[in-house]
């Protein structure tokens, strides 16, 4: 089965870890002008404008003009598509904190009795 084209997938869009760090970057930062994002990274600029145009298109990120300067902002809603998609593995984690926590309360009894 061929993959969608990045262009046009969320998940294959964040799949790319440079493209992960420019939305975390959005998300603590908030509006910022493209040439702090490639400084913030160590990313020359048209290979961050390409990240960048993949992630517009898939509707993470959005630009305005201010100035001389171009921002780029968080739209986070894409995003959702994610984040319910990896809840549905949330019972597993969980099931694995709770194994953890029960040993871990098995070993400090034993270590605690007489």
């Amino acid at each position: 089965m061929a993959r969608a084209p990045t262009t046009a997938d969320i998940f294959n869009a964040i799949a790319e870890p440079r493209r992960r760090q420019v939305i975390d970057l959005l998300a603590r930062e908030g509006p910022t002008p493209v040439a702090a994002i490639a400084r913030a990274l160590s990313l020359p600029q048209p290979a961050l404008s390409k990240h960048l145009r993949v992630l517009r298109v898939v509707g993470v990120v959005a630009s305005e003009q201010r100035g001389q300067q171009r921002l780029y902002r968080l739209d986070a809603a894409p995003l959702h598509a994610v984040h319910e998609w990896a809840s549905t593995f949330e019972r597993f984690w969980t099931h694995r904190l709770e194994r953890i926590r029960e040993r871990a309360e098995r070993i400090a009894e034993e270590h605690h009795t007489p």
